[in-house]
């Protein structure tokens, strides 16, 4: 994002925007958060400061972060909760640390030990950066047992605590990049880009297992989540004590959903998709079938649509 885009951003945050029961100030429709979560709480601790900071009850995050991990995590504010889904599915960049050795039942340090063994000395930071290599391109990634994933309607970790074990179907994941940056044995560190949906504890169980000396991850700091930075987020335990009026931390909603394709409507075509109905549409862009589009006037962000049958159709509209 260029300089200029970030002062446009800034600018406008603070021409619309209100005032919170603290004397906060929270952008007029809300928006997009960026806050650099410490590792120790849990996603859902960050989003309850974020409720009392910002005297908003309407607050979400795109993407969880385990407890033991730090980084980037985005809140929907207000209406904006709405676009979860369309966030959710940015890619994500990490810097880890795995330890070979040692594998955990969680695939990270907050598990327990479930098989230890010499890492292997003859292992060299040329071999584990090529093992690494191959981790690149699209694949089939088995999901850990302890995860948030869903089976019979029921998430996976609460099962695994239970004792139960599930054999799970490997998901289609894609690691854009992964990179070796430091081995001082026993620790591996490497950054990696991926997919939503990739789980980077696993990339360190599955390393283990190629080295044939298992692996667990003992640091994780998500760094950017599609084309937003953790440079730019407010520091979570600044939140925790009172968020500081900063409107370069937040994220105008159309800027949050840029990766879209984007249609520019007038306010008599604007109204009428607020009022549910769709639209006749002809112009550019001109996506697939049912992709959602994000659609904005004069005022900014709409919602979300979707092009079908030379029309402009209504998805989440977003109220004002």
């Amino acid at each position: 994002m260029t300089g200029l885009a970030k002062r446009t951003i800034a600018r406008t945050a603070i021409r619309r925007n209100r005032v919170s029961r603290d004397g906060v100030v929270v952008p007029e429709g809300g928006g997009a958060l960026l806050v650099d979560k410490p590792a120790g709480p849990t996603s859902h601790d960050v989003v309850s400061w974020a409720r009392k900071s910002l005297g908003v009850r309407r607050i979400g995050h795109t993407g969880t972060l385990d407890p033991f991990a730090s980084g980037l995590l985005i809140l929907l504010v207000g209406p904006v909760t709405r676009l979860a889904e369309y966030l959710a599915v940015l890619s994500k960049r990490y810097e880890a640390r795995a330890r070979l050795g040692i594998r955990t039942d969680t695939h990270d340090a907050e598990g327990k030990a479930v098989a230890v063994q010499d890492f292997g000395a003859e292992l060299t930071r040329e071999k584990i950066g090529a093992e690494l290599a191959a981790f690149e391109g699209r694949g089939r990634q088995v999901p850990p047992q302890f995860s948030a994933k869903k089976v019979g309607g029921e998430r996976m970790y609460k099962r695994a605590r239970r004792g139960d074990t599930v054999q799970l179907a490997p998901v289609d994941v894609e690691i854009f990049e992964i990179r070796l940056t430091d081995f001082a044995p026993p620790e591996v560190d490497f950054t990696m880009a991926c997919s939503s949906g990739t789980y980077v504890r696993a990339v360190a169980r599955d390393l283990g297992d190629r080295l044939e000396v298992g692996a667990h991850l003992t640091a994780l700091r998500r760094i950017a989540i599609g084309g937003f930075s953790v440079d730019r987020a407010i520091p979570g335990e600044r939140l925790r004590e009172g968020f500081p009026a900063d409107p370069t931390h937040w994220v105008e909603p159309a800027t949050a959903v840029g990766h879209l394709a984007t249609v520019h409507v007038e306010a008599g075509a604007a109204s009428r998709l607020f009022q549910g109905q769709a639209i006749p549409w002809s112009e550019e862009p001109r996506p697939e079938t049912g992709s959602p589009v994000a659609v904005v006037d004069e005022t900014g962000l709409i919602g979300i649509a979707e092009i079908r049958n030379g029309h402009l159709s209504p998805k989440k509209i977003l109220t004002r």
